[in-house]
């Protein structure tokens, strides 16, 4: 018998993040990656036409299709959508309400509408 213990993700984020807050930025900027990719596929742009319509280097581009995520900050991902015509929108979601014990431990216990 073997003691391997096998772990499930919702992601493969949440596989290679050390945070539940790493794992959600790597989503948000592997979402915007994969929709630039697309948006510049239906311009039909060469990746020299991309970089100069875009403000980059030919090589930021190739890493941009490339998917070198590591290489890319949410910023930058929202200004280069931005350049192409796509619009960003960030939705906020809570996982769930706050228990009471929770909202003791902060050192409020007002609720705010």
């Amino acid at each position: 018998m073997s003691d391997d213990t096998v772990q499930s993700f919702t992601n493969v984020w949440d596989a290679i993040a050390d945070t539940p807050e790493e794992s959600a930025n790597l989503r948000a900027r592997s979402d915007l990656m994969l929709a630039i990719e697309a948006r510049l596929g239906e311009f039909g742009w060469s990746q020299t036409l991309a970089a100069h319509n875009l403000g980059v280097t030919q090589p930021r581009v190739s890493d941009l299709l490339r998917g070198k995520i590591s290489k890319f900050s949410l910023d930058t991902l929202v200004n280069i959508a931005a350049r192409i015509g796509l619009h960003t929108e960030l939705v906020i979601t809570a996982d769930e309400p706050p228990t009471p014990s929770q909202r003791a431990a902060s050192g409020s216990t007002a609720r705010r509408t």
